[in-house]
């Protein structure tokens, strides 16, 4: 844990909840969402307290001048995490929760795509029903062709290989307990999973339908790459469905080659030319060094986040705790 977060988070579980907000290129909206989260859901609970936790994950527009504003306005109920950089939306969650004062957590996007009302719902699914994870899944979204796509290619992968659970919509909009959150930030991982994370506990969960909205200030820094990123995280995290491939790949090839040795044995034993010419020897060629470099590229992977593990280097670094 940072010391800067640790050392915040000395009066844990003192709040009833507390509402965690990532923050990157959000200026606009930020004052909104917490408008919004007050009014829809601060007001239709007097009896359960609160706090507000905004990590500025590195943005470069007015956002963390705006987080200034809403602190000086709020300065009992708002907390600000300012990151040296930026570190991505999952690194933003695990520092809200680092810091978090409540008994349960909610992460929601600054974006206004997110209906703050469900939280009420989400409310009383951890307090009325003892659910330790409730979750809004994303039933439907008022999105481009193209995001809707992306979207639905990425989560079907993801509940194919890795997580059967998964709903098909996907989410980032849940409520944790304090004991998945303690699971959560003792795992420690260096390119976690986050949706991976909660459905792997294995605790029932009370799942809420919506309707992703149109997103109306801004606009999405979820690029193509990040989600490759990510999908790969999700993937070698939780499957070890890409070895199995490597090893059946390796069997398939070895067969076709003994298959194809028995074939040019025949041939030349009849007297016959089992090929002419270099363009046979190529195709082989070619095709079993790209199998050998696809093969390597997913060993590298692996590889590649042990390392990133055991240096131990930390998920996000902070620059300040107002």
């Amino acid at each position: 844990m940072l010391t800067p977060l640790a050392a915040a988070a000395k009066d844990y579980q003192t709040l009833d909840y507390t509402i965690v907000v990532p923050v990157y290129f959000n200026e606009g909206s930020i004052t909104k969402t917490h408008t919004l989260i007050r009014e829809q859901v601060v007001a239709q609970n007097p009896d359960l307290t609160h706090e507000f936790v905004f990590i500025d994950d590195g943005s470069k527009d007015g956002s963390f001048a705006e987080l200034l504003e809403l602190k000086k306005a709020h300065p009992d109920t708002v907390r600000v995490i300012k990151f040296t950089r930026n570190f991505g939306q999952v690194a933003g969650f695990m520092a809200g929760y680092a810091l978090a004062r409540g008994k349960c957590v909610i992460n929601i996007s600054a974006d206004l795509q997110d209906p703050p009302s469900l939280i009420n719902e989400m409310l009383q699914g951890y307090f009325k029903e003892n659910y330790e994870l409730v979750i809004c899944t994303r039933q439907a979204r008022e999105e481009s062709g193209y995001r809707r796509f992306t979207s639905k290619l990425f989560y079907t992968l993801i509940k194919k290989f890795s997580f059967p659970n998964m709903p098909e919509g996907g989410f980032d909009f849940a409520l944790i307990s304090h004991k998945v959150r303690d699971i959560i930030l003792a795992q420690d991982e260096r390119n976690p999973f986050w949706q991976g994370q909660l459905l792997w506990t294995g605790y029932p969960i009370k799942w809420i339908p919506y309707t992703r909205l149109k997103r109306e200030i801004g606009k999405s820094r979820w690029t193509f790459s990040k989600k490759i990123k990510y999908l790969l995280d999700g993937l070698l995290s939780y499957s070890f469905l890409p070895l199995r491939l490597m090893s059946i790949m390796g069997i398939s090839t070895a067969i076709l080659g003994f298959a194809y040795s028995l074939i040019v044995m025949v041939q030349w034993a009849l007297g016959k030319s089992p090929f002419q010419g270099w363009s046979p020897l190529m195709i082989v060629l070619l095709t079993v060094s790209g199998l050998q470099m696809v093969m390597l590229g997913i060993i590298g992977e692996y590889l590649w986040r042990n390392l990133d593990q055991t240096r131990n280097r930390g998920l996000y670094l902070v620059d300040r705790v107002i």
